[in-house]
C-alpha cells in the first residue's frame, strides 16, 4: 500500500505541508490549527461540531490553505475522504466528557475507539498519510502508585471508560505502526485549560457562581489534586517534540505533557472566586464518592512526569495555578464579548 514511500515523505518540518486535524473546530484542535496555519501548512479540518464550533476556526474560512469538512469519522467513508492526500493526521476527534460514560459507556467506544480505528484504516489505504499524532490522556494511567508518573509506568489500569477508550486507541495506533507503514506520536495530556474550552471544572465553577455568587458547590471532598496545563503550552510541547520525532526512526513514541506541579480543586475554586471579584464566598463540598472523588472514575491525584519532554528543551511557561487563573480570565473575557 504506498506506505514505504510515504514514511520517508515527511521527514522534517520543512516538508510537513498538508495535514488533517480531526476535531479541529474544538478547544485544543482550533489552537493547533492556528499554529499550523501560521507555519504555512495546508490544513484540512474535519469536525462533526458535536462539541466543537465553527466560530473557533472562522478566521481561516476562505483562506486557500484551509479546508473545513463537516463530517463524522464514525463513517469510514468520511475518514477515507478526509485522509486522502494529506501527509499527516493530528487526531483529536473524541468525546471529551469523561462523565458521559456514567449514563452511556458506548459513547466513548463509538466516539473514541471507532473513530480512531477508521482513521487508521483510512491511513493504511492512503498513498500519502504516513504519520498520526494522537492526543491521549493522563487517565490511561488510572491511579498510579508513583508521582510524578513517567511514560514507562505500568501496568496501565484506567478507572474510567474514557481512560480505557484512550488506552485502547493507543494500542490500535501502536499495532498499526508496527504492522503497516505508519508512524505514531502519542501525547498523554494533563488537564488542558484555556480559551475556547467548553467543559471542565473552571467553566463549571463560573456557571455555578453566576447563578449563586455566595455559595459554590464543589463535587468531592476538595482534596482532588491535579496538574493543569494552558493550551498554548500544550501546543508548544506537541510541535516541539514533533520536530525531534521526525528526525528519529522510531515507529511509535509516547510523551507526557503536563505542568510541573499540581493544584487542588479547593484552590481552583478560590482562584475563580478571586477573578470574579466575589467576597465572602462559601464552599459546600458534596463529600463525593469512593473516598472523596467528584464522581465514579474520577482520578483523585494526577501529576505527570514531563522529564522526557524537558530533555528536548521544552518547558511550560505557566504553572498549574497560573494556567487556571489565565484560563478563568480568558473565559470571563469571552463571556463579556458575547454579552
Amino acid at each position: 500500500m504506498g506506505g514505504e514511500s510515504l514514511r520517508v515523505a515527511v521527514v522534517s518540518m520543512k516538508e510537513f505541508s498538508k495535514v488533517l486535524v480531526t476535531g479541529g473546530a474544538g478547544f485544543i484542535g482550533s489552537h493547533l490549527v492556528n499554529r499550523l496555519m501560521g507555519m504555512g501548512c495546508f490544513v484540512r479540518v474535519v469536525d462533526n461540531l458535536s462539541s466543537g464550533s465553527l466560530e473557533n476556526v472562522k478566521s481561516w474560512l476562505g483562506d486557500s490553505r484551509f479546508e473545513f469538512v463537516r463530517g463524522d469519522l464514525k463513517d469510514l467513508g468520511v475518514a477515507e475522504r478526509v485522509v486522502d492526500g494529506v501527509d499527516a493526521v493530528f487526531h483529536l476527534a473524541a468525546n471529551p466528557e469523561v462523565r458521559v460514560a456514567e449514563v452511556d459507556p458506548s459513547v466513548h467506544f463509538r466516539e473514541n475507539l471507532l473513530t480512531t480505528f477508521n482513521v487508521l484504516e483510512a491511513m493504511r489505504k492512503s498513498e500519502t498519510a504516513g504519520l498520526i499524532v494522537f492526543f491521549s490522556s493522563s487517565t490511561v494511567y488510572g491511579e498510579p502508585a508513583v508521582f510524578p508518573t513517567c511514560e514507562d509506568y505500568g501496568p496501565l489500569l484506567p478507572i474510567s471508560v474514557y481512560g480505557a477508550s484512550k488506552l485502547g486507541c493507543e494500542g490500535l495506533i501502536c499495532a498499526y505502526c508496527h504492522t503497516f507503514a505508519v508512524r505514531g506520536l502519542v501525547f498523554r495530556l494533563a488537564n488542558v485549560v484555556g480559551g475556547r474550552s467548553g467543559h471542565g471544572v473552571i467553566i463549571d465553577f463560573v456557571h455555578k457562581l453566576q447563578e449563586n455568587p455566595k455559595e459554590l458547590e464543589i463535587l468531592g471532598d476538595g482534596s482532588q489534586s491535579k496538574s493543569y496545563l494552558h493550551v498554548k503550552d500544550c501546543v508548544d510541547a506537541v510541535l516541539h517534540s514533533l520536530r525531534h520525532f521526525l528526525d528519529e526512526k522510531k515507529k511509535v513514541e509516547v510523551y507526557n505533557v503536563g505542568s510541573l506541579d499540581k493544584v487542588d480543586v479547593k484552590r481552583i475554586a478560590e482562584i475563580v472566586g478571586e477573578e470574579m471579584g466575589l467576597e465572602d464566598l462559601e464552599f459546600k463540598f458534596t463529600g463525593g464518592v469512593d473516598g472523596g472523588r467528584g464522581w465514579m472514575g474520577d482520578v483523585k491525584t494526577m501529576l505527570l512526569s514531563s522529564d522526557k519532554l524537558l530533555s528536548l528543551g521544552w518547558r511550560p511557561k505557566l504553572n498549574s495555578e497560573e494556567a487556571v487563573r489565565l484560563s478563568c480570565c480568558e473565559l470571563l473575557g469571552s463571556m463579556k464579548v458575547d454579552d
